[in-house]
């Protein structure tokens, strides 16, 4: 098999595929175990875990960070020079990971009645729920570092063994704790905490397997750090242009907010399904790289951007058709699904956009391109979506001036990646950029 080929890109881009669901999934299956405590808990779980998807959002910004650099490692032919940047990463997140849990026992209460709007059972709830939780981020992070060593080594079985596996051990220990145990919510906290844990001793142990020296370098440490300052600083643009969308969509109606939250939703979950074909691109691209073959990069870059696209229209066309019916799955209110439907047309019009933009996203993660990501990114936010999202309000332009926003941003930022893969600059060769 050609280490280039559309097989070695779906033999990557699946099993990626189902580690990046897994834990949406298992995010479902607790909520349905906790909501039938009551409305209490179920609000408590909410607040709790929007904090903890900030780690885990952190966790992801680690992960890519780490392919491009391992992978780089791996195509110039040092597997143990590869796996060492998973040592280090690992260290880093460990240490952030501990970091994470000692101040959540602090922080958890302000949080919680910040995000609950004050001191409430809910917030109560929340704050125990989440000193627990918290409990489980090193085990998490260190998760998120082993992902990504392994995928620049393109072992990307393991992870999903792993991933897997701990989330069905706490897919059942959920409901037992929960109930028979009587644990209530709490139980929820430690299903978590324990699957976490788990999945984090699972790739601890993978390193040590590899046989490699376990020692910190604070150089190397440093040098990903600010691989990951770039991804995070790119991160936080998306994060604040959501964030206002949603702000914006709530001065609307509740009609609005509500089909807005459909339609995010939705294009979470295809982003999700598009990412996978995204981490192949990091993979793969960094390994190029890292032997030498630029012009194979370049090569790949390409198939894999039409990979991306051809993949977002496939959404597009299931989407499309589903435009009567899939709204009605989330609501029975006429409102609502009228609003979602002003959303649908947008929707459906930029995922083959979106599809090429995250793949080429990948391309350039694993090319260690992260600064120009960072800049092309914040010039999308603040040069279009931002303003147009803001406008929209000011004109009462409603739900198709929030979507009106995303396009210009999605646009922008297909128009710079097409750009910067054009210069070709992007594609540096060695085992280090």
């Amino acid at each position: 098999m050609s280490p280039y080929s559309l097989r070695r890109i779906t033999a990557l881009a699946l099993p990626a595929l189902i580690v990046l669901a897994a834990e949406p999934l298992y995010v479902l299956v607790d909520t349905a175990v906790v909501g039938h405590l009551g409305s209490v808990p179920l609000a408590a779980l909410a607040i709790g875990g929007t904090v903890m998807s900030a780690a885990a959002w952190l966790g992801t910004v680690m992960a890519y960070g780490t392919t491009g650099r391992s992978a780089r490692r791996f195509g110039a032919g040092d597997r143990a020079a590869a796996v060492a940047e998973g040592v280090q990463a690992s260290w880093l997140a460990f240490g952030v990971g501990l970091a994470l849990a000692v101040v959540a026992q602090v922080a958890a209460g302000p949080l919680a009645r910040t995000l609950g709007g004050g001191d409430s059972d809910v917030a109560g709830a929340a704050a125990e729920w989440l000193r627990i939780a918290a409990l489980g981020a090193p085990g998490l992070l260190l998760a998120a570092a082993g992902n990504g060593w392994m995928r620049g080594v393109q072992d990307t079985r393991r992870p999903l063994y792993y991933v897997l596996g701990a989330n069905v051990l706490s897919a059942v220990l959920c409901p037992i704790l929960v109930y028979p145990a009587g644990l209530g919510l709490t139980g929820s906290a430690v299903a978590n905490v324990v699957a976490q844990t788990v999945a984090g001793v699972f790739f601890a142990r993978a390193l040590v397997a590899e046989r490699v020296s376990l020692r910190p370098h604070p150089a190397v440490i440093g040098q990903q750090l600010v691989l990951g300052r770039d991804l995070l600083i790119r991160g936080s643009a998306f994060q604040a242009c959501f964030l206002s969308a949603t702000a914006v969509a709530a001065r609307f109606g509740t009609a609005v907010v509500a089909a807005h939250q459909i339609t995010v939703q939705l294009w979470f979950f295809c982003a999700l399904a598009l990412d996978a074909v995204a981490i192949a691109a990091q993979s793969l691209i960094g390994a190029a790289l890292g032997a030498g073959h630029d012009r194979e990069a370049r090569d790949l870059g390409r198939r894999i951007a039409l990979i991306g696209g051809v993949s977002g229209a496939g959404f597009a066309v299931v989407i499309g058709a589903g435009a009567g019916v899939v709204p009605g799955w989330f609501t029975g209110d006429p409102a609502v699904h009228d609003q979602a439907l002003v959303a649908w047309p947008w929707f459906v019009a930029l995922l083959p956009l979106a599809g090429i933009v995250y793949a080429l996203d990948g391309v350039l993660i694993g090319a260690g391109d992260a600064r120009y990501l960072r800049n092309a990114t914040i010039l999308a936010a603040l040069g279009g979506f931002l303003p147009v999202v803001w406008l929209a309000y000011a004109l009462d332009a409603g739900l198709g001036g929030i979507w009106a926003g995303l396009s210009l941003f999605i646009v922008l930022r297909l128009v710079t990646l097409l750009l910067r893969m054009r210069t070709g600059a992007w594609a540096v060769v060695g085992a280090v950029r």
